[in-house]
C-alpha cells in the first residue's frame, strides 16, 4: 500500500500494520522496489521510501546534499515510525540513513547498511578529468556553446552522471563531494554492515573501514554477491535484523 508524506512530496511502500519497525532508503537512481524481497517475507510492519527525486517521489526544487535528505527523513517521516525504528539504506540510501542516525540517535534503534559509498574508495578519481576541465574553462568563459559542454558531459561523465537531468544531476555533483566521516563518528546505535564481496560501486574495502569508523559496527561479507544486496541477497539482510532483534530468531 502507498503512503504519501511532505504533503505528497515523498511516496513510501508500507508494509504491515502498526508503527512501522524498520524504514527501508534505496539507491542511487533507484526506489523502494528494491526492498520488496525483503519487506514482503517479514511480518513486521516496514516503511519503504522513495527519496525525492526517484521512484515516485517529485525532485527537490533545489540541489539537495545527504544532509538535506536526512532532514527530509527526519522531519517528515520518522514521526510516523515506532521509536527506535531500524533504517536499511543501500548505497545512497546507506549515506542518508547515516545521516539520519547521527542527526536523530534517541529515535534510531539500529541501522543495516549495504553497499554504502561512505568513504572514497583507494584510487577512485578526485577531480574530473583533464578533456572535460578543460571544455568546462572554455564554457565558462563562454568560448564555446552548450551543446558542446553536454558532449563532454556525456563522454567523460559516470553513468549515473549521464542518466541524471536538471536538479538531480546538480544534486549528483554535490553529494559526490560531501563527506560523511563526521556523521559516521556521530553514530552510536549498532550498525550491521552487509557487504558483497563483488561490490564494484562501493568495494569491501570501504565496508572495513567503516567497521573501524562507527562505534559499534559488524560487518558481514557475502562471498560472490555484488553490488545489489537488496535484490541479490534479501536473506542477508533478514539476518542482519535477527542480530539486532528485530526479527525474531
Amino acid at each position: 500500500m502507498l503512503q504519501s508524506f511532505a504533503g505528497g512530496r515523498l511516496l513510501a511502500e508500507r508494509y504491515g500494520t502498526g508503527a512501522p519497525a524498520l524504514l527501508a532508503l534505496h539507491g542511487w537512481a533507484r526506489s523502494r522496489v528494491d526492498f520488496a524481497p525483503l519487506l514482503a517475507g517479514l511480518d513486521l510492519p516496514a516503511l519503504a521510501l522513495d527519496l525525492p527525486g526517484f521512484g515516485l517521489s517529485p525532485a527537490p526544487d533545489s540541489a539537495f546534499g545527504v544532509e538535506e535528505y536526512a532532514t527530509v527523513v527526519v522531519d517528515d517521516v520518522l514521526d510516523a515510525c515506532a521509536p527506535g525504528v531500524v533504517v536499511i539504506g543501500h548505497s545512497f540510501g546507506g549515506r542518508v540513513a547515516v545521516r539520519v542516525a547521527a542527526r536523530a540517535p534517541g529515535r534510531i534503534g539500529g541501522l543495516v547498511l549495504t553497499g554504502a559509498p561512505l568513504y572514497r574508495a583507494p584510487g577512485a578519481p578526485r577531480r574530473p578529468q583533464l578533456g572535460y576541465r578543460v571544455v568546462r574553462g572554455l564554457a565558462r568563459a563562454h568560448l564555446v556553446p552548450a551543446g558542446v559542454l553536454e558532449a563532454a558531459r556525456q563522454r567523460y561523465g559516470s553513468a549515473d552522471y549521464r542518466r541524471a537531468e536538471g536538479v538531480v544531476r546538480e544534486i549528483l555533483v554535490r553529494v559526490l563531494a560531501e563527506d560523511d566521516a563526521a556523521a559516521i563518528a556521530a553514530v552510536r546505535c549498532p550498525v550491521e554492515l552487509v557487504w558483497g564481496s563483488e561490490d564494484q560501486a562501493a568495494p569491501l574495502v570501504v565496508a572495513r573501514r567503516a567497521a573501524q569508523g562507527f562505534a559499534h559496527a559488524h560487518l558481514e561479507v557475502l562471498p560472490g554477491v555484488d553490488h545489489f544486496v537488496p535484490t541479490r541477497a534479501p536473506e542477508a539482510l533478514a539476518d542482519a535484523l535477527r542480530r539486532l532483534r528485530v526479527v525474531p530468531a
